[in-house]
């Protein structure tokens, strides 16, 4: 269990949260969180990278020359792997790149990356009524307020779809807004802080706890 302090909209130190979520023993902790990652990456892969062989070429049914007397080296199709223009040996094919991984590991997975973090954990009280419309600079003045300099990469982490707190952070290069519901590891491990509600805090140990 950790402590966690909690910040207002003007950045103080209004009371205090616990984090409690049930994690991977420590030697095995970085293998499990590889393996998700590695997973979510591999899943997100199209693999629909195509290349033709030279049985799919066009043209080339007819052989170029014949075989001998011309001083050429013997052709049969001017599609060939050789020719400019022809098939390519061994080229990439559409393939599925998924990786399987029980659901129970991808949950201890996501805790444990999302427990690792405390340090860089950011609790913040709910903000939404200050966003009455969108309005990017009032979001990063309020970052500012929170301790966070302007070139760090923030993932803030909402409970419910909140659209203009969405549409204020969505153009800022180095800001990730998801939901509580939508947590994965991948977001969790490249920020370098993390911003999350006191509401969406609770929501994500009901969620993810076990």
């Amino acid at each position: 269990m950790v402590n966690c302090v909690v910040r207002n909209w003007q950045g103080e130190e209004v009371g205090e949260t616990t984090l409690e979520l049930r994690v991977a023993k420590q030697e095995n902790a970085s293998h499990i969180v590889h393996r998700a990652l590695t997973r979510q990456l591999n899943n997100a892969r199209q693999g629909n990278a195509c290349t033709k062989t030279r049985s799919e070429v066009r043209g080339g049914g007819r052989k170029p020359w014949r075989q001998k007397g011309t001083g050429r080296a013997r052709a049969g199709s001017i599609r060939s792997p050789l020719w400019r223009g022809g098939g390519v040996i061994f080229g990439p094919k559409p393939r599925d790149f998924e990786v399987k991984m029980n659901k129970r590991e991808r949950r201890l997975a996501l805790r444990t990356a999302f427990y690792s973090r405390t340090e860089d954990l950011i609790v913040v009280e709910e903000f939404a009524e200050q966003f009455p419309r969108p309005k990017t600079k009032e979001l990063l003045n309020a970052i500012a307020r929170w301790g966070i300099e302007a070139d760090t990469k923030v993932l803030l982490v909402l409970p419910e779809p909140q659209l203009n707190v969405y549409l204020s952070g969505r153009n800022v290069e180095l800001m990730n807004v998801i939901l509580a519901t939508s947590l994965n590891v991948y977001d969790v491990l490249a920020a370098d802080k993390i911003i999350v509600t006191s509401t969406a805090l609770a929501k994500i140990q009901e969620i993810y706890g076990e």
